[in-house]
């Protein structure tokens, strides 16, 4: 059964928090994992970008010159999209991106990016705390007493902690989530997986 080590937030070891065979200690499918990223990039996508064409630009009404006898190519509108300051042909156009994958996929791909950073070594447990206040210097004090600095985090939360959320928030390398909102991506993005002890239950409920 994989194991992931666990300290206070002073950095004090306490020991070790086993973690479930069936999250934590597959086999990682390297594919799986490929499609849930791609899946939750396109899905950040807006899809708004937009361009003119040939029938929204403005200008361009009257025939520059008559179409045959001057020796020159033939045009119909000085907005034709060879033109500096013509339309565009084929630009982009508002649409959705957006794609779906099975459940039971995202789920395979959440368990397997779960497993490789249990195979790595790069779970760690803190064992829950609470903010004297919602401070910056706060969760920087515990970052650095765990050695964690300099690395990408993801603080995984049993529940929404509102403090905890503003007071790390300024910290460009962590990003913290509740366990309910876990997914490959925001796994395989960092370089440390930070569990507060009571989400390791919280992340076996509801995933496992």
């Amino acid at each position: 059964m994989p194991a992931a080590k666990l300290f206070t937030h002073t950095g004090e070891a306490k020991g070790e928090v086993q973690l479930s065979d069936t999250l934590f200690g597959i086999e990682p499918n390297s594919h799986v994992m490929w499609e849930a990223v791609r899946a939750y990039l396109a899905n950040q996508r807006q899809g708004t970008a937009r361009v003119k064409g040939r029938g929204e630009v403005r200008g361009g009404g009257r025939k520059p010159w008559r179409q045959k006898g001057t020796g020159r190519a033939r045009v119909g509108t000085i907005r034709s999209t060879l033109w500096v300051g013509g339309a565009r042909a084929f630009g982009p156009k508002p649409r959705s991106y957006y794609t779906a994958l099975p459940k039971k996929i995202r789920h395979l791909a959440l368990r397997s990016a779960l497993s490789e950073k249990a195979l790595a070594d790069e779970v760690t447990v803190v064992a829950d705390f609470q903010l004297a206040e919602a401070r910056t210097r706060e969760v920087a004090a515990v970052l650095k007493s765990l050695a964690l600095g300099s690395e990408r985090c993801l603080l995984v939360t049993a529940e929404h902690d509102a403090d905890l959320a503003r007071a790390a928030r300024n910290i460009p390398t962590v990003r913290t989530l509740e366990a309910r909102l876990l997914n490959a991506y925001e796994v395989l993005h960092v370089d440390r997986l930070l569990l507060m002890e009571a989400a390791v239950a919280k992340i076996e409920e509801v995933w496992g």
